[in-house]
């Protein structure tokens, strides 16, 4: 559907950002073990995932 993403540089914002809260959130978690290729793409996708959760919460409650 057209007009439901947050476009291309929105996408990689979202998903730098999501890095590093998905860090943010590893560490609180007292999981640091993660290391190499796969343990970054885990955290970031992890980061991502709360990110996007909590935008799509919030464009719902301001429509």
């Amino acid at each position: 559907m057209r007009g439901q993403g947050f476009g291309c540089i929105g996408n990689i914002l979202i998903g730098a950002v999501g890095g590093l809260i998905g860090g943010f959130l590893f560490r609180l978690a007292g999981v640091s073990e993660l290391a190499g290729l796969l343990g970054s793409l885990v955290t970031a996708l992890v980061g991502a995932l709360v990110l996007l959760l909590v935008a799509g919460l919030i464009r719902k409650a301001v429509k």
